[in-house]
């Protein structure tokens, strides 16, 4: 090694010594000023104010003694102090310039812990004795605070408290990146596949990534190199650029238009350094550029930042590919709850969805008698009942092409002609719902005799304008408001049991389709007497 290299050597070392003792002094002095400006602070909120006179003084002169060691840890501090008169006198004016804060700050510190003890202020006895513990390590070593002021960093090697880091500790973290050696640390072992025309190249690139725990495959034309890259699983390609029959820039681009190969890092490598190609090749969607010959230091580098990026966006990819799922399935709960077309709008942006549909028809059906029947059933059944019956009606739901709005208790509501139809059938809105109704009679019909229980069902079915919308912000639900569904409601709890009750609205519009009947006239709440419709069927 040059007489110039050991001079750098020596200079890196002493400067990573006199950092280390730097701070190994200034940690003390600054615990001594900060617990001391900590009191301060929280002496007056716990009725100790007599406390703070002394406390300002040993702020005082821990402020003085941070800058004296400041001073003298700053190098053309020590060089000067060093260049002041003879040792002898230089080290005792500096032993006493540092003991008289010193002093102060143990003096007042310890009769201000006497005094603290007596009144049982119990966080203040802490800190306080943090603080005398801070200055106490600073002054059994004041002498070799001293010799580093007088000698430098490497005479204060002893200075550094245990356990401080060895001459060779440090060496080790201040020495210069060896260009050749052992293997450095890198990320975990990754395959990598070479691809340049000379064999040269490739056994060199080859043996680099090796000792640096790497898999190597590598091909002697950008063609082979295709095939192995399609065929195969790598972490990262390094191309040559300039290569015979199919150069490495193209090479990249075919590599980088392939969906299943465009994410494979390229590092392109070339003796051809012209900005231009550098440019064209980083465009073209290459993470990185290195000239030949290639340095070694660098090339493992550039290949270490480039796995690791890589492993970033494939964990990105994993994390991108879990939302997707976690999306579909909120997604599929959403629409659990909300009609499709609702969702979409949600996803769109509207915060507040309120329509006003001019023409819709609603339906309402109840179990006749549940309230007996909850009494009798135990829980699990009742509710096990309930839901196979539901489940029937949502069935047929989509099956007439209508909406199910909500479920309260026993009772099924459902809308048609509120949202965009989805079949030509369903745009028959009024049609539609009178024939789930009726398949709904015939489904709990044959749920009664499936599950012996006397199960009757009643419906109330009218058509007219409403007003749809979303209300709530947490628990939102899609709902429909107005005097069609009031007399919908209506008509199912003044009804008959077991049949499908209409308005006159709804004769009108199905007489021809449907077979119904007169059921009387009935006074209907907020209504008044009100004709009544029996829809047995259609004709």
């Amino acid at each position: 090694m040059s007489a110039a290299s050991d001079s750098g050597s020596e200079e890196r070392l002493r400067r990573a010594l006199l950092a280390h003792v730097r701070q190994d002094f200034s940690a003390p002095v600054g615990a001594v000023v900060g617990f001391t400006e900590i009191l301060l602070e929280e002496a007056p909120r716990n009725g100790l104010e007599r406390l703070v006179p002394d406390l300002e003084r040993i702020r005082t002169a821990a402020l003085a003694l941070q800058r004296l060691v400041d001073g003298l840890l700053d190098p053309p501090s020590l060089a000067a102090l060093a260049d002041a008169g003879n040792d002898e006198a230089f080290r005792s004016r500096l032993r006493h310039d540092l003991r008289t804060p010193m002093n102060a700050i143990m003096g007042y510190g310890e009769m201000l812990l006497e005094d603290v003890l007596a009144a049982e202020a119990v966080v203040f006895v802490r800190d306080l004795e943090k603080m005398l513990a801070a200055a106490k390590r600073l002054l059994v070593r004041i002498d070799s605070l001293v010799d580093l002021a007088k000698s430098g960093a490497f005479a204060a090697a002893d200075a550094v408290s245990a356990p401080g880091p060895s001459l060779d500790r440090l060496s080790h973290l201040i020495r210069p990146v060896p260009v050749e050696g052992g293997p450095v640390a890198t990320i975990d072992s990754c395959r990598i596949l070479v691809v340049d025309d000379h064999q040269s190249n490739r056994d060199l690139l080859a043996r680099h990534l090796a000792r640096d725990g790497h898999l190597v495959v590598t091909a002697e034309d950008g063609q082979r190199g295709l095939n192995l890259a399609e065929n195969g699983t790598f972490d990262l390609v390094l191309l040559d650029l300039l290569m015979p029959r199919m150069s490495g820039y193209e090479v990249l681009c075919r590599l980088k238009s392939d969906s299943r190969l465009g994410g494979l890092p390229v590092i392109m490598i070339s003796a051809l350094d012209e900005i231009d190609s550098v440019v064209r090749c980083i465009e073209a969607g290459a993470e990185d550029y290195l000239p030949k010959p290639f340095d070694a230091v660098l090339l493992r580098a550039r290949i270490n930042s480039c796995l690791e990026r890589k492993r970033l966006r494939d964990r990105e990819k994993v994390f991108t590919e879990q939302l997707r799922r976690e999306k579909e399935k909120s997604e599929v709960l959403l629409l659990n709850v909300l009609p499709k077309p609702i969702v979409a709008r949600l996803q769109g942006g509207e915060e507040v969805i309120a329509d006003r549909v001019s023409d819709a028809t609603i339906l309402f059906a109840d179990l006749v008698g549940f309230t007996q029947l909850s009494a009798r059933l135990p829980a699990t059944r009742l509710v096990g009942l309930l839901n196979l019956l539901f489940t029937d009606f949502d069935r047929l739901t989509v099956q007439f092409g209508l909406e199910k709005i909500k479920t309260i208790g026993d009772a099924y509501m459902v809308a048609g002609g509120v949202l965009e139809a989805s079949s030509d059938y369903a745009r028959d809105h009024a049609s539609a719902a009178a024939d789930m109704g009726l398949a709904m009679l015939q489904s709990t019909r044959q749920a009664s005799l499936n599950l012996d229980e006397p199960l009757q069902l009643r419906i109330g079915l009218h058509a007219g304008p409403v007003v749809a919308g979303i209300i709530g912000t947490h628990k939102f639900i899609f709902d429909i408001w107005g005097d069609t569904v009031n007399m919908a409601s209506r008509l199912e709890s003044h009804g008959a049991v077991g049949t499908l009750n209409v308005s006159a609205g709804i004769r009108q519009r199905l007489d021809k389709a449907f077979l119904i009947e007169s059921g009387g006239r009935v006074d209907l709440k907020g209504k008044g007497p009100t004709d009544i419709y029996h829809l047995r069927g259609r004709r």
